[in-house]
């Protein structure tokens, strides 16, 4: 009997996955830059003028990139721009919450164009299933209505649900969603919608869009302290969104706090369900975001109670991302903005952190999206990114 030793190595790369990354660079720097003219995409990427000269003729037979008109700098030649189209491809996100589901269609650049959302029902995946197919379906139909070659561009359905993935969940835990991360989500909806399905968990899908067309544009490390129902840190590290080995990392409100000798997850201390439950609200109230906004601008006493008691626990939350991933910025993003805003100056100071330099340029901790649409808008920014965004696996050819 012959035994075959494992042996553990990095895929190679070859000409394709050479190629496919040089489109993605040139991809990623009109995203970053706006237009920028063949010369100046060359000294950008470092990339010789004839590749980069191959590489705009290329997209632009395929509608990715396209001309724009010539510019005239000094006594040189004129130059001719390029920019993105965006309506080169389209892609669809899905937020899949306790209470509710929310979709979403995007274009190339992050434009959303399309929105619309739905209660979920209880019942688990069996019930709620259906109404997630029906909403995609409604989204896409209104997208083909909107611009008819919409659909042949479609690149994938990204979806957003809390996490953690891959562990044993408790059916009757109202802060978790057992029963939706045993179903076979994934396959349900590839099979009801034909796309590429791919899964994330909201604070990772909050930090792409933040990366896409939010305040960690053009960052390489950043880190998106996401404060929703539940709390989670969607890591952008080396310039990619790390989710680590199960898709698990960046669970930050599962980590435990002691209090009175009893140990707590933060989430249940500091995220928007334990204020609904401090306020006695109805998570599943119409407009709940608009609600909470209209009586944190009124000063409502106990609002503001619980501003002071979970501000101290995300201050702790800031200290642990800065000393573990020492990111350019943490962004405190997901809450309704005027709730957001009085957290974010309630944090201050932050307590000290290697992350307190002198020669800082962006802000320790600043304040991100505020929109309920933004897991749903990161979402479909993942599939946008997943084929056109430079990224270490793109060009493996495994």
């Amino acid at each position: 009997m012959n035994d075959i030793r494992p042996i553990r190595a990095t895929s190679g790369t070859n000409h394709e996955g050479t190629s496919a990354h040089n489109r993605r660079v040139i991809i990623d720097a009109l995203r970053l830059n706006g237009a920028l003219s063949r010369a100046d995409l060359a000294r950008a990427t470092l990339l010789t003028k004839q590749t980069v000269s191959n590489i705009i003729e290329e997209l632009e037979n395929i509608g990715l990139v396209s001309s724009q008109e010539m510019v005239r700098r000094g006594r040189g030649q004129p130059s001719t721009p390029y920019g993105l189209v965006p309506e080169g491809a389209f892609a669809i996100g899905l937020q899949i919450d306790r209470h509710i589901t929310r979709a979403i269609a995007v274009d190339l650049v992050g434009n959303g164009l399309v929105r619309k959302e739905a209660n979920l029902p209880a019942g688990g995946p069996a019930i709620g299933t259906p109404v997630v197919l029906q909403l995609l379906d409604d989204v896409r139909s209104e997208l083909k209505r909107l611009v008819p070659q919409a659909d042949k561009r479609l690149v994938g359905l990204g979806v957003a649900m809390p996490g953690p993935f891959g562990i044993e969940e408790d059916d009757n835990d109202p802060w978790v969603m057992g029963a939706w991360q045993r179903f076979p989500l994934l396959e349900t909806l590839a099979a009801g919608t034909g796309l590429n399905v791919s899964l994330q968990n909201d604070a990772a899908a909050c930090a792409t869009a933040e990366r896409m067309v939010g305040r960690a544009h053009g960052l390489d490390d950043a880190v998106c302290l996401y404060v929703g129902y539940g709390i989670g840190a969607g890591l952008i590290l080396g310039g990619e969104l790390y989710s680590g080995a199960h898709g698990n990392a960046g669970e930050i409100g599962m980590a435990l706090l002691t209090s009175g000798g009893r140990q707590t997850p933060l989430e249940h201390r500091a995220s928007l369900a334990s204020l609904y439950q401090h306020l006695g609200v109805d998570p599943m109230a119409p407009d709940i975001y608009a609600l909470i906004g209209e009586r944190t601008a009124k000063d409502d006493p106990k609002i503001l109670a619980w501003v002071k008691e979970a501000a101290a626990d995300l201050r702790w939350s800031v200290h642990l991302i800065e000393t573990v991933f020492d990111p350019q910025t943490v962004i405190l993003c997901g809450a309704p903005e005027a709730l957001a805003t009085r957290l974010l100056a309630a944090m201050q100071p932050l307590l000290p952190s290697n992350a307190d330099r002198p020669d800082r340029i962006l802000p320790r901790l600043q304040l991100g999206m505020t929109d309920p649409w933004t897991v749903a808008r990161g979402a479909a920014a993942e599939p946008i990114g997943h084929a056109f965004d430079p990224r270490f696996s793109a060009i493996l050819k495994a």
